[in-house]
């Protein structure tokens, strides 16, 4: 006879967001994929982030309105250090995903979970139109042109 696993409950404040964002950086830390971007490039200050980003994402699952930055921007800054790849994403989000089955189930949970989704998809694709700066123009010439008149 098995025992029934017990119920995980579903993210009700601000201290089971923290409890998952805490949790996934451990994993993502020592992740032999994904680690080298927090530990060796961006040189993550675990102390320093956790509250930041358990902000974003009570702002996502609680409605808080803690979070005020922008998420993009430093991942945009990380990518010109390491260019972050559709299967960091992949990895990031497989953590995510594992981390919040692990600890919560519910409709918050359902919701980390699709919001990571959106959020790995939308970073990947705009850090994939990102190109490199053009060379300055040589050799062109600058005309200014007047509207047609009618």
């Amino acid at each position: 006879m098995t025992v029934p696993e017990p119920a995980r409950p579903d993210i009700r404040d601000r201290d089971d967001v923290e409890r998952l964002v805490r949790a996934f950086y451990e994993r993502a830390l020592v992740d032999p994929v994904i680690g080298f971007l927090f530990v060796d490039v961006a040189r993550l200050d675990l102390d320093a982030h956790v509250p930041v980003i358990t902000s974003f994402w009570a702002t996502i699952l609680l409605g808080e309105g803690s979070y005020r930055g922008g998420a993009f921007r430093p991942h945009a800054a990380l990518n010109a250090q390491a260019r972050l790849r559709p299967g960091h994403f992949a990895r990031w989000l497989l953590l995510w995903r594992a981390t919040v089955d692990e600890l919560f189930a519910g409709p918050r949970a359902e919701q980390a979970k699709h919001h990571a989704e959106r959020v790995a998809r939308a970073f990947d694709g705009r850090l994939r139109g990102i190109e490199p700066p053009l060379e300055p123009a040589t050799g062109l010439q600058i005309s200014l042109h007047r509207p047609p008149r009618d």
